[in-house]
């Protein structure tokens, strides 16, 4: 058996919100720590669902397979019902979902919202001695959100770095990933069957809306968190459908070159 790497001996925190993305970064986690631990925030978001949504997600990873059940570790949700306070937001309130805002941002831009988020998971990271903090940002289809760059993550890192006097690393999995790469890598890392876990307990839904099942998963359908699940799920599977039809093409040619010969 080959000696298990640096990073297969040490624990990683998950920002883990109970969505398609940070579903699809714990089971990167758990493919590659020793011990992976989570941690979700109540922050008045209109679609609270996802808080119900981590604990079957998180028991539907374990089952994948002997060795996640073994990594994953505690889970813990922090309160951080300040949100209001700061912001009149979409994401915080009742108001219409808008995709463009004043600033010209969608109106369901939180500021700070990520920024606040690494930073108390850095803190609680700190006291337990983890320096690897994975998180479900992503430049490629952020809807715009500057706190999701990877300039962004880059900054807070050495911002933490220097304040807490410490060495975290910041993991960003899906940083350059489209949705339609996200849905591949969770193929990559658990299967179709994992594909099918994220479908099924995984929230990205901004009006929390769990009562109808599409191919896609459960939403909406018309919010901005919809709509770019959705294409990148179609994206997706239009291109294993390539695949396989590109698959079989060529063992169709083979065998025809077999019977020629």
């Amino acid at each position: 058996m080959n000696a298990p790497t640096p990073l297969q001996r040490e624990q990683a925190l998950v920002i883990f919100s109970g969505g398609q993305d940070s579903a699809t970064c714990l089971a990167w986690a758990l493919s590659r720590f020793q011990r992976v631990l989570t941690l979700g925030f109540d922050y008045g978001q209109r679609h609270s669902v996802e808080l119900a949504c981590r604990a079957r997600l998180r028991a539907a990873l374990a089952a994948r397979t002997p060795l996640w059940a073994q990594r994953l570790g505690p889970d813990a949700v922090l309160d951080l019902d300040i949100f209001r306070q700061l912001a009149d937001t979409a994401l915080t309130s009742s108001a219409p979902i808008a995709d463009n805002g004043p600033d010209g941002l969608p109106n369901t831009f939180v500021p700070g919202r990520n920024l606040l988020f690494i930073l108390h998971a850095a803190a609680w990271a700190y006291a337990r001695h983890i320096r690897h903090l994975v998180l479900g940002v992503c430049q490629s289809d952020s809807s715009g959100y500057p706190d999701c760059r990877d300039d962004s993550i880059k900054a807070m890192q050495a911002a933490l770095n220097l304040g807490m006097a410490t060495d975290f690393v910041l993991h960003t999995p899906l940083m350059w990933r489209s949705k339609c790469n996200a849905w591949e890598l969770a193929e990559e890392l658990g299967g179709a069957a994992l594909v099918e876990v994220i479908l099924e307990e995984s929230h990205t839904c901004y009006e929390g809306e769990r009562g109808k099942r599409h191919d896609w998963g459960y939403g909406c359908g018309v919010c901005p968190a919809c709509r770019l699940r959705a294409a990148g799920y179609a994206a997706y599977r239009a291109a294993r459908q390539t695949d396989k039809t590109g698959a079989h093409a060529e063992a169709r040619q083979s065998m025809r070159g077999r019977a020629e010969a």
